[in-house]
């Protein structure tokens, strides 16, 4: 999953960027790139671990690589999933607690224009619908882009006030990437 979402990010960290550029500091694309990057590195040094394990050490490897908010709101979001997996891995519970870890640790909401939009609408589809990997894919699509519409309240976005709108979340997009790669992985684990 890491390697393919380092891969969607890699081959995307221009157009992220490009994002970034329109509503903040233009680095965001540079950013996950780095993180990702140092993730799928660290990855042979976690073999054998377990899947809360894993999930913690990407969370903690996320916060102290990527830049921004970003390392820590993502972190965050993995190091929740990590918690809600000890015992039992249940996607449901993991992206609502994963979405609550990153709304207190970025102090937003949903309908900020933020990668908090696409994580909680991929939790609460998975809580109402159950485990559907192609739903999953498109349900962070249509999050992303609603991206668009909204009028940016959190990070240097916010400071654009209304001219914000119009412009997609970087974060947002790059979640996007993380949950379209989890689909393919997870869906071919299930073929």
């Amino acid at each position: 999953m890491m390697k393919e979402t380092y891969q969607l990010i890699q081959d995307n960290k221009e157009e992220l960027s490009a994002l970034d550029q329109e509503v903040g500091d233009g680095d965001h694309g540079t950013n996950m790139n780095r993180g990702f990057q140092a993730v799928v590195e660290e990855l042979p040094n976690w073999e054998g671990e377990t899947f809360a394990t894993t999930l913690q050490k990407i969370g903690m490897t996320l916060i102290s690589k990527v830049g921004g908010a970003s390392g820590p709101l993502l972190g965050t979001g993995f190091m929740r999933l990590s918690a809600s997996f000890k015992d039992e891995v249940n996607w449901g519970n993991g992206l609502e607690s994963a979405s609550e870890g990153i709304a207190k640790r970025g102090k937003a909401e949903v309908g900020e224009a933020t990668l908090l939009d696409v994580w909680s609408a991929v939790g609460e589809s998975v809580r109402e619908h159950g485990l559907d990997w192609d739903r999953v894919a498109d349900v962070s699509l249509d999050a992303m882009e609603r991206t668009k519409a909204l009028e940016a309240k959190r990070g240097r976005g916010a400071l654009l006030g209304e001219r914000s709108v119009g412009h997609l979340d970087p974060g947002a997009v790059s979640s996007y990437y993380l949950f379209q790669a989890l689909a393919r992985v997870m869906k071919g684990a299930d073929d």
